[in-house]
C-alpha cells in the first residue's frame, strides 16, 4: 500500500500547486481578501493562512512558518512510517490524502509564509473559513479514516 497511498499524495500535491498557481495568477495585481462572486454560494477568493485550520494563529508570519513546516514535515515521517505497514487499499488512499495535503501547504509555507486559500462557500453573509484542495484532501483522509477504523470490518488474523 506503500506505492497506492505515495501516489495518492503525489496526485494530491500537484493538483493543489497547480489550482493555486491558478488562482494566483487570476488574482495576480490584486489585494488578498479579493473575491469573484460565482455561484449564490459560491466565491472564488484570494486569502493567505498564516496560521493553522480557521485562521488560529494567523500572527507571527515568520516563525508560524517555520514551527508549522516542522510539525508537518514530522507528522508525514509518522504516516509514511504508517503507511508502510498499512494493508488496506482505503486506509493506503487515506493516508496519501492527507500526506499530500500536508505537503502542499507546507509548500506554501516555504514559498510564501502563509497557506493559500481560495474556496469560499458561504450562505448569505455567514461564510465558512476560505479553504484549499489540500485541506479538502486532509479533511477527506481523516474522514476516510475514522469510517475505516469505526466502521468498516475486517477479518481477524
Amino acid at each position: 500500500m506503500l506505492v497506492r497511498g505515495l501516489a495518492t499524495a503525489v496526485a494530491v500535491t500537484i493538483i493543489d500547486q497547480l489550482t493555486k498557481a491558478a488562482v494566483l495568477n487570476h488574482f495576480a495585481g490584486r489585494f488578498p481578501g479579493d473575491r469573484e462572486v460565482v455561484t449564490s454560494f459560491f466565491n472564488l477568493a484570494l486569502t493567505y493562512n498564516r496560521g493553522i485550520s480557521f485562521g488560529l494563529f494567523n500572527e507571527g508570519a515568520g516563525l508560524n512558518a517555520l514551527i508549522f513546516s516542522l510539525a508537518a514535515a514530522a507528522i508525514v515521517g509518522v504516516l509514511v512510517f504508517w503507511l508502510s505497514r498499512v494493508t488496506s487499499p482505503f486506509l493506503g488512499v487515506a493516508i496519501g490524502l492527507i500526506i499530500g495535503g500536508a505537503i502542499g501547504n507546507v509548500i506554501d509555507r516555504i514559498r510564501l509564509g502563509a497557506v493559500v486559500d481560495f474556496l469560499d462557500f458561504h450562505l448569505g453573509t455567514l461564510h465558512w473559513p476560505a479553504f484549499n484542495i489540500a485541506d479538502s484532501a486532509i479533511c477527506i483522509g481523516v474522514g476516510a479514516m475514522l469510517l475505516d477504523g469505526l466502521l468498516l470490518r475486517r477479518e481477524a488474523h
